[in-house]
């Protein structure tokens, strides 16, 4: 990385510490789970890695905020879950790649703050206007804590499979080039259609398939 790039990204070396790693058996490959301790909040960050992502190419990456009631619950509301899923899939099948787990759940707000939101989106509101009236922002997340993960594994530069333009912009700003968007386009059903559109309008989230963008490009 240049000398500018590296001058101009913020200072994030301090943010957390790496503290053990395991072996991970899941139902698509075995990966190694690394875990994280954030300085300033005591929280506990993972990552899953997979395969030699320390050679200097692209790595296949996924950004993944905690989503308890997706994640595990198997809630219908979001698509989170089947982003976790699908993004461990994607890197099992090209047998090499990391997913990096962030205690964020809520879009940053936090747990029980989530179930609030729920409780205001069922009374109308959809999951910006949701977060706003409880006095936070549309997104709280905080990407930072990606820089030091990443280069715990020498990785520079990823293939990030997201819809979120925040999250491309984020690691951009931070020094860690996007070479492609993979998007990740799952479990679109009656109970989140709504919240999916949301994002899209009002987040700016990418939730049109590659091939409809390429087919659309060459007319």
């Amino acid at each position: 990385m240049s000398n500018t790039t590296t001058a101009s990204a913020p200072a994030t070396e301090n943010l957390l510490d790496y503290v053990t790693s395991c072996a991970l058996p899941t139902p698509w490959a075995q990966f190694t789970l690394h875990a994280f301790v954030e300085h300033a909040t005591g929280k506990e960050h993972l990552a899953m890695a997979l395969g030699d992502i320390g050679n200097g190419e692209p790595v296949l990456a996924r950004v993944h905020s905690e989503c308890l009631t997706g994640d595990v619950l198997f809630s219908q509301r979001c698509d989170c879950g089947a982003q976790l899923e699908g993004a461990l899939k994607r890197i099992a099948a090209e047998g090499r790649g990391v997913l990096l787990y962030l205690r964020q759940e809520g879009r940053g707000i936090g747990l029980v703050n989530k179930i609030r939101a729920y409780r205001l989106q069922e009374a109308g509101a959809d999951t910006v206007e949701a977060n706003l009236q409880l006095g936070f922002h549309a997104d709280a997340r905080n990407y930072e804590l990606c820089r030091p993960m990443l280069e715990q594994f020498g990785i520079r530069q990823v293939k990030l499979m997201t819809n979120n333009p925040r999250k491309i912009d984020a690691l951009s700003r931070l020094g860690i080039e996007v070479t492609e968007r993979v998007p990740l386009l799952v479990n679109r059903n009656a109970f989140n259609n709504s919240y999916l559109n949301t994002k899209q309008a009002k987040l700016g989230h990418m939730m049109t398939p590659a091939e409809v963008v390429a087919q659309d490009g060459e007319l």
